[in-house]
């Protein structure tokens, strides 16, 4: 019988496995979700959060509690006589992903029937009373209703997994201490009051019919004799504890199961425990069969298990499913692959020149250093004249003054009309009579770059205004135009304006010039308003120029 209750337990077990492995998922759980992190464990939390401690806190979970039922036997010297059941209740709560506590109470109930004849129990002081040892013949019989509450250490086996998601189903082995009760009855006394006489049954299959072959039509013949109740209490140690008028004993119980979840809070588990005592009495009977007049007793303790199917609940406010339930590594894989709490330093991407596009996307990969480079990494060139906007002096060169030189300026032809007005002002006049003005020769001038809404000079640009002032004295017959730019406001024109009249300033007062030599141009279009351009400015005039104004006068609008 022992055979076929664990081949049906395994068959079960594969059962409920197999159809839980197509169920197969990872959940798991917000690990920033501080309203799960008991309050004991904020702190941690929190230096998670911030960084500052690589592991989360151990989150809030649900306790489980369950209700079972199934089949139980006691193995002891009298044959199993079965069905019998049981059913238990529990409280389990985790302790840790892997680890966790079980407490469990169960009620189980056992019978027996020997097949063969006993005649050697004159040990038993119960059976002595109504039999006579070496003459009568009986077949040993019992029935025992054990309770056991036990405390339980529960080992999950299959919730952290490496290569795949977590299934929806745990398998655990469990083990831990018990305390137990039993109460053993024989049925010695029929109805009437009087022993079972076994003589016929005796009788009837002789001396050598007694065998395993012959079980099934023995034990029916007894059954049809023992009709009677479970009244006659087995024999008991006379020293062993009592609680609540039946024997205590401490037990030890092991077992094994496996938890297939149906819903997020319900799941099924199928498992099977055993608990070892040290008590031969459970099965009402201790004594061998020696042929020995002695009474002696068997060696071999009782044991009992627990075959069980039960319905288990999740239970609890604010928390995440049981932690066996969860894999600790769906965090850690979570992160790496969708990372929303890491820390990741900037992707660097290589850029060999410099000019802010990655050399994988760069056209141009040796740009030289400060060229602004458009989106594929090539210099600007604005007037297509081959010069990078970089080292072009005439950033907008008209087409027909191209080909450029090397620094990008390139030579605009004069228009036919104009040779004769050129060729007066080359011999130093410009007019038909005597007198003119004389060609100017001053060359490149200077330009001042201002910071901000700043209007005033840096050492950097009175340095360039000396070099103009030196330029202006060895060309005594040169005007000079300062021009600024910002016509797009007043409050930009008025910035031009007194960027434009604090470079003249500078030039009269502390160079010396003569303030009749400056064309006061301001609020031009065209330009860096932060620039203030020093020209030629003999015989220009254009809006807004106007002649110097004294230093220290300031445009209002």
């Amino acid at each position: 019988m022992d055979s076929k209750k664990y081949t049906l337990f395994t068959g079960l077990l594969f059962l409920l496995v197999s159809s839980a492995v197509a169920q197969e998922t990872g959940t798991s759980y917000d690990i920033r979700d501080s309203s799960l992190i008991p309050s004991r464990r904020i702190p941690q939390h929190n230096e998670f959060l911030n960084n500052a401690y690589p592991f989360p806190a151990k989150p809030r979970n649900e306790v489980e509690i369950g209700v079972k039922g199934g089949w139980s036997a006691v193995a002891g010297s009298v044959r199993y006589w079965g069905p019998t059941g049981a059913f238990g209740l529990h409280i389990r709560k985790a302790l840790g992903y892997v680890f966790s506590i079980r407490a469990e109470y169960d009620w189980m109930r056992s019978r027996g029937l020997n097949f063969q004849p006993s005649s050697e129990f004159q040990g038993n002081p119960v059976l002595t009373t109504y039999y006579t040892p070496g003459v009568s013949n009986i077949f040993y019989n019992y029935r025992t209703t054990i309770h056991e509450l036990s405390l339980q250490g529960v080992v999950t086996l299959n919730n952290i997994r490496f290569h795949k998601a977590k299934s929806e189903f745990t398998t655990y082995l469990f083990g831990g201490i018990a305390g137990m009760t039993y109460s053993t009855f024989y049925k010695v006394l029929s109805s009437s009051g009087t022993p079972y006489d076994y003589s016929g049954i005796v009788a009837q299959f002789g001396p050598t019919g007694f065998t395993y072959k012959n079980r099934k039509q023995i034990r029916s013949a007894i059954k049809d004799l023992i009709t009677g109740p479970w009244s006659t209490m087995a024999q008991r140690d006379p020293g062993q504890p009592t609680l609540g008028g039946a024997p205590f004993r401490p037990a030890a119980v092991f077992g094994a199961g496996v938890e297939v979840k149906i819903t997020p809070h319900f799941n099924i588990a199928l498992e099977d425990k055993v608990s070892f005592t040290k008590s031969n009495l459970i099965d009402g009977q201790q004594w061998q069969e020696t042929g020995d007049p002695k009474a002696s007793s068997q060696t071999n303790f009782d044991d009992y298990n627990f075959l069980s199917l039960g319905l288990n609940y999740n239970l609890g406010a604010r928390a995440v499913e049981p932690l066996w339930w969860i894999n600790p590594l769906d965090y850690a894989y979570g992160e790496i692959n969708a990372p929303r709490h890491m820390k990741l330093p900037k992707p660097i991407l290589d850029d060999s020149d410099g000019d802010g596009v990655t050399d994988q996307f760069d056209r141009e990969p040796n740009t030289p250093a400060g060229c602004p480079v458009d989106t594929h990494g090539v210099s600007l060139d604005t007037d297509g004249d081959g010069v990078p906007d970089c080292r072009d002096k005439e950033k907008i060169t008209p087409t027909i003054c191209q080909p450029v030189d090397a620094e990008g300026v390139g030579k605009c032809p004069d228009p036919a009309c104009c040779k004769d007005i050129q060729a007066k002002i080359d011999s130093g006049l410009v007019g038909g009579g005597g007198g003119g003005l004389r060609k100017c020769s001053i060359g490149d001038l200077p330009s001042i770059t201002f910071k901000g809404r700043s209007i005033n000079l840096s050492h950097d640009a009175e340095a360039l205004l000396a070099t103009v002032a030196d330029k202006m004295r060895n060309n005594p017959s040169c005007k000079v135009a300062v021009i600024g730019y910002g016509e797009s406001s007043k409050s930009a024109q008025q910035l031009s304006w007194d960027r434009v009249n604090e470079i003249i300033k500078y030039l009269v007062e502390k160079e010396g010039i003569s303030s009749d030599r400056f064309i006061f141009r301001y609020g031009q279009e065209g330009g860096d308003e932060n620039t203030i351009d020093l020209k030629d400015g003999t015989g220009e005039e254009g809006p807004n120029s106007l002649p110097a104004p004294h230093p220290n006068l300031r445009k209002t609008h």
